[in-house]
């Protein structure tokens, strides 16, 4: 798995759909859960942002361990939650059980969603279908299946913030393939205009952070490389001193980002809140 540096327009067209395995191995990979939980609170602020009431059909895409599922149930929606790693939907399925929210739980790729046109009052994705091969196709299966009048909120890490430099420290070590769009682009107003502005009554996108906070940055470090599937899956394919390197400057940005000075991690990421209205 690799994670795509920022980048200018691809020069050339790259192999989505070997992206999009790798992809997918990355994902299985480790067990995201570990640190998809302790983003929940970005799937709460997102449904207050779009203003969810109850009795609303909502499609989470590429829901991991369901965090937007959870908050938007805890708001009486009737929530179907998709991811194409079952892993995932299983914990998620879990988490709904220990809570008593019946959700529908579906395997399904963000790409190819098989829901009929207008099924949902509202789809959402925290930190999820930014990570898409195609994302032409990912955006326009979000506005497919959404409603007139419906909207379609996301979570998407920004290309400054902590985890956007994540990526971009990645990809300096294993550069992607060539004309692979960085997912970081999903946080930037004008690829997000790019994606959904032909058929968006409006679209509002606020600045966020999410405070990661861990016992130290060596714990942060610890639980990414052995539960965060792109990291640990690109730290797999380096040799040993490409490994060391690699471990080594993603230290180093962690204690740049940390503003605790008691020895623990205290690290805001920035990502944007994004709510759009499809016409």
């Amino acid at each position: 798995m690799t994670i795509a540096t920022l980048t200018k327009p691809p020069a050339s067209t790259p192999d989505l759909s070997a992206m999009k395995a790798e992809q997918h191995a990355a994902w299985s990979s480790g067990d995201y859960a570990v640190v998809g939980a302790t983003l929940q609170i970005v799937g709460e602020s997102l449904c207050e942002a779009m203003d969810l009431r109850s009795g609303q059909t909502v499609l989470d895409v590429a829901a991991g361990n369901g965090n937007v599922t959870l908050a938007a149930s805890r708001r009486w929606c009737e929530v179907t939650s998709t991811d194409y790693v079952p892993a995932l939907l299983e914990r998620g399925k879990l988490r709904a059980e220990a809570e008593g929210w019946s959700v529908a739980f579906k395997e399904a790729d963000a790409e190819a969603l098989f829901f009929k046109d207008g099924s949902f009052d509202a789809v959402v994705s925290t930190f999820g279908v930014m990570f898409t091969a195609n994302h032409d196709k990912a955006a326009a299966e979000m506005l497919r299946v959404c409603k007139p009048g419906g909207k379609i909120g996301m979570a998407n890490w920004t290309p400054e913030g902590f985890i956007g430099q994540v990526f971009k420290t990645v990809g300096r070590h294993l550069p992607p393939p060539a004309g692979v769009k960085s997912p970081a682009l999903w946080g930037t107003r004008a690829h997000l205009d790019s994606l959904f502005k032909t058929k968006a009554s409006s679209i509002e996108a606020v600045s966020r952070d999410f405070v990661f906070r861990y016992r130290s940055p060596q714990h942060w470090l610890d639980v990414f490389k052995a539960y965060y599937g792109p990291v640990l899956k690109t730290l797999a394919t380096l040799q040993p001193e490409g490994r060391q390197a690699l471990l080594a400057d993603l230290t180093t940005l962690s204690q740049r980002f940390n503003r605790a000075e008691d020895g623990t991690m205290v690290v805001p990421s920035e990502y944007l809140e994004i709510v759009i209205v499809k016409r």
